[in-house]
């Protein structure tokens, strides 16, 4: 049976107990910023347009498969105040961190190389490092993110719609702190999948 596709947004961790998060498999991951603060740019007919800031994180997320070679983006969106992501993992006998790509700190917990958890705070350190050279912002980054491990393929088209859709749903989306009202959210996003369920990209 399907996960219930409701469940794969709501904003805390699904990581599974005891699971590698570093070995193969496709998850979506969502990253926000500190505070839910709009920083990458702002949403017009249903269009994202990206400020500086929002061109440096799509650089830095369309750059992830060069820091990581046993790593493939599919769908990915910028949004004003998060990141939407879907990442695929394929097996790295090498498992060599990416050179350019490094944490700002290293009194962190010990980080997997080339689990999620080290794309994700490479990713996440080269915008913080571009934006702290070119900005008045120290701080860009929530201290945590979202992933989900991505179960099938139809599981898969689902988040791709979407992703796909978060622009023109702006008002509908969770993160969207002067949108609609969250039962009008909740309420759409259900119809959405139960309509979109059996589609594919």
């Amino acid at each position: 049976m399907d996960k219930n596709p409701r469940q794969i947004y709501r904003h805390k961790s699904v990581r599974l107990k005891n699971f590698d998060y570093s070995q193969s498999g496709s998850y979506f991951v969502t990253i926000c910023t500190r505070n839910r603060e709009p920083l990458f740019g702002e949403i017009k007919d249903g269009e994202m347009l990206l400020n500086d800031v929002g061109k440096i994180v799509k650089k830095c997320v369309s750059d992830i498969s060069a820091h990581y070679p046993h790593v493939e983006l599919d769908k990915f969106v910028i949004m004003p105040n998060h990141v939407h992501m879907i990442i695929t993992i394929y097996p790295d006998d090498n498992n060599v961190e990416a050179q350019n790509f490094v944490p700002l700190q290293h009194n962190f917990q010990h980080v997997i190389p080339g689990s999620i958890s080290s794309i994700i705070r490479g990713f996440k350190t080269g915008v913080t490092k571009w934006c702290r050279k070119h900005t008045n912002i120290r701080n860009i980054w929530q201290r945590n993110y979202y992933e989900h491990v991505i179960r099938n393929e139809k599981e898969l088209n689902k988040i791709r719609l979407y992703i796909i859709n978060n622009p023109p749903k702006w008002d509908y989306d969770r993160e969207n702190q002067n949108g609609l009202p969250v039962d009008e959210k909740k309420q759409y996003w259900t119809k959405f999948f139960n309509e979109y369920a059996d589609e594919s990209l």
